[in-house]
């Protein structure tokens, strides 16, 4: 119940089409109340007192409820499900802009498959219950209760007679209602993991097909199949188990009122008509029952779904502006680094102790052997993760005590893995600063040395290169990736081995683009081929977390130690 009134906070903005769709709701009830009525009358009356007049009254009144009830049976269908697309679509918004929000790390740690399944699947279950399941509720609960009292005014005995279903009745949705969550829980669980297989799988076809492994693929995701469909039949038994335990107390129930309400017929007491009509009411009372019994099932479901919806949007977020954060000013680009310490997971340093200084304009080199800490350095200065202890500063500034928007503005950088988006070479360059006009955007391409090769596309700049740019070659992603990097035009550049990926060819045209773009910033450069960082102002050698030791390229390799074991690996020849 906490979860649902939760998510009933939602319809708070739209609680007067809510009303309006109750009211529908109310009087398209009423209307199927009055048809037992009309029998009464037919058996009472028409039948047994040939009375023409009722008979007119009656078929006019058919006529005109059954208008009424359609009019309002509209209203209410359509007032609900635009309110409930509308908190669909408010939840989803809010679930995407906490993905948003959240850190680095939470995606370090949880496939992008299992992050959409909680936007697709688990919001979906959420629509079912906000939409379908309450206009069960409400109708249904409007045509019990009306029910209920119609039979009162029939007969106050045999009501309290059909009360004593009630108790029953919710007893047994209480206890299949909690089975049937826990059921929903693991669908949504299930369906997560193989939405988060299926991504994986077909994001990585190029993988699969070099090793031909396809088989192999169809093979795990027919098994991960077979759980969802195992859980989903879980639910399927438990759901269908409880409707005909409610049937068969409803059954239970109506042979005492046909015994007793034929008893009290016999004795004189009701007219025939009273009890057909009372029969018909408690039909009408033991059908909403076991409506009212599968929506519960229903909303018991998507309850699941609503506790990981729940879950997510409750997460902390760590990497957030601190209460009176400063905009950062436009940086001269000095950098220092105090006596920093992380860790990814506890107990495992990352990095121990470090500390480094950049003036502006300078250009710093980390190298040293894979898994050392030089990305782990790169990744702090923008603040993907915070600092375990120490500080690091931006003109002065702690990183922290600044908001993140104005700190990230002045911070330009160019991954290893280029992310280039599903849309045009123009949107793409244009992602660097969205207000850039046509001609900002070819400048910046040029200076990348990217406007020859755009040009030579189906449709220059507007030509679209396909899901994470896979119409494009590496040095051509990286180009562009350049040359939204120049169109920001940050004071700072990180460059995490930028070029590692690339052929001969295409590491000296990216290279150039690289050197242009790093005049008159401050560049922290993560290397692994030494040649491009020959020129650097400062090279710290990184190792287990811990700076060995630091200084030029020419001061190092005369140190000998391990920048030059390095250099002897890579140009022993």
């Amino acid at each position: 119940m906490k979860q649902y009134l939760r998510l009933l906070q939602y319809i708070k903005p739209y609680r007067w089409r809510i009303v309006q769709a109750i009211i529908c709701m109310i009087v398209a009830a009423a209307a199927n109340l009055y048809m037992p009525w009309i029998i009464k009358d037919m058996i009472d009356k028409v039948l047994a007192e040939k009375d023409m007049e009722t008979l007119n009254m009656i078929c006019i009144g058919v006529i005109v409820i059954f208008f009424v009830r359609g009019f309002f049976y509209f209203g209410q269908s359509y007032l609900i499900s635009h309110v409930g697309q509308r908190v669909v679509l408010d939840i989803r918004n809010a679930l995407f802009a906490k993905f948003q929000r959240l850190p680095v790390a939470y995606f370090d740690r949880h496939q992008t498959g299992e992050i959409m399944s909680y936007i697709a699947n688990d919001v979906a279950t959420v629509q079912n219950a906000m939409v379908e399941k309450l206009i069960d509720i409400v109708t249904e609960g409007a045509v019990f209760i009306g029910s209920l009292v119609m039979m009162f005014m029939l007969d106050w005995q045999l009501s309290l007679l059909t009360l004593i279903t009630v108790p029953l009745v919710g007893v047994s949705m209480r206890v299949f209602g909690r089975m049937i969550k826990n059921s929903g829980a693991a669908i949504q669980s299930r369906l997560s993991e193989f939405t988060a297989l299926m991504q994986e799988s077909l994001s990585a076809e190029r993988v699969v097909k070099a090793f031909g492994r396809e088989k192999f693929e169809i093979e795990r995701y027919c098994k991960q199949n077979e759980k969802n469909f195992a859980a989903s039949m879980k639910n399927v038994r438990l759901t269908s188990m409880l409707t005909p335990t409610i049937e068969f107390i409803a059954a239970a129930a109506a042979t005492a009122l046909i015994w007793f309400g034929g008893k009290e017929v016999v004795d004189g007491r009701i007219t025939a008509g009273t009890l057909v009509a009372f029969l018909t009411y408690a039909v009408n009372m033991s059908n909403p029952l076991k409506r009212l019994s599968r929506a519960y099932a229903g909303i018991q479901q998507a309850l699941a779904g609503a506790e990981r919806v729940f879950g997510v949007l409750d997460l902390d977020e760590p990497i957030t502006d601190r209460p009176g954060a400063l905009t950062l000013p436009p940086a001269s680009g000095r950098v220092r680094v105090e006596d920093v310490s992380f860790a990814y997971n506890e107990g495992v340093p990352a990095l121990s102790h470090v500390s480094l200084a950049a003036e502006p304009g300078q250009m710093i080199a980390f190298v040293g052997p894979s898994g050392a800490g030089k990305s782990t350095i790169a990744n702090l200065i923008p603040r993907f993760y915070d600092v375990d202890s120490g500080s690091i500063l931006i003109d002065g500034h702690d990183i922290r005590d600044v908001t993140i928007d104005s700190l990230r503005a002045q911070i330009g950088i160019v991954p290893q893995e280029t992310m280039l988006f599903s849309a045009s070479v123009r949107e793409n360059i244009r992602y660097g600063r969205l207000d850039a006009t046509d001609e900002e955007i070819e400048a910046a391409a040029r200076d990348a040395n990217a406007h020859d090769f755009i040009m030579a596309l189906p449709e220059g700049y507007d030509t679209r290169i396909g899901e994470r740019g896979l119409m494009l070659s590496g040095g051509q992603r990286q180009r562009l990736a350049i040359a939204r990097a120049i169109l920001k035009d940050p004071q700072i550049l990180i460059l995490d081995e930028a070029t590692s990926a690339l052929d001969t060819e295409s590491e000296k045209i990216v290279q150039a683009a690289l050197d242009r773009l790093m005049v008159g910033r401050t560049s922290f450069v993560v290397a692994h081929r030494l040649s491009t960082i020959f020129g650097a102002d400062q090279i710290y050698v990184i190792d287990h977390g811990e700076i060995r030791e630091h200084g030029t390229h020419e001061e190092l390799l005369a140190a000998k130690g391990l920048y030059a074991e390095l250099y002897a690996l890579q140009f022993k020849k």
